[in-house]
């Protein structure tokens, strides 16, 4: 698995574990026992991963305002734990982060392959559908 697609799991995996406890636990600690376990010999002693949950925790109220806008008839709290992370995760990347380091379809293809990987059937198509509307806004904004 590629570096980074390891650290995108891993920063799921962590924001998952915290919003599924009510966002109670240290989010800190989490980051660090899952690099620890899930993550040795990660580029930079996983700070990839350290960077994406960050992100994610700075905006997160823009971010779960985003998925509302962008998924109406899916209210934030409805949407499943998994994917409601990777939405956070793949839009954090596609509107914040450097898009030179992660170019849009990147991070869209990112993130439905995450959901792919540890959500249900349909999340994929879900993804998908919440990411391609952001993405199509973001560029017609653009003109």
């Amino acid at each position: 698995m590629a570096s980074r697609h390891l650290s995108r799991s891993i920063a799921m995996q962590s924001l998952y574990e915290w919003d599924f406890h009510s966002r109670t636990p240290d989010l800190d600690q989490i980051v660090e026992r899952n690099i620890t376990e899930f993550g040795p010999g990660l580029e930079e002693k996983g700070q990839f991963v350290r960077d994406l949950v960050k992100g994610v925790l700075d905006h997160l109220p823009q971010l779960d305002q985003i998925i509302s806008k962008a998924a109406p008839e899916w209210p934030i709290e409805q949407i499943t734990i998994v994917d409601r992370n990777v939405l956070r995760i793949g839009l954090y990347e596609l509107l914040y982060a450097d898009r030179e380091a992660v170019p849009p379809k990147v991070a869209i293809n990112e993130a439905i392959e995450l959901a792919k990987n540890f959500s249900g059937e349909s999340s994929g198509k879900f993804i998908n559908g919440v990411m391609g509307t952001v993405y199509r806004e973001l560029e017609e904004t653009k003109k």
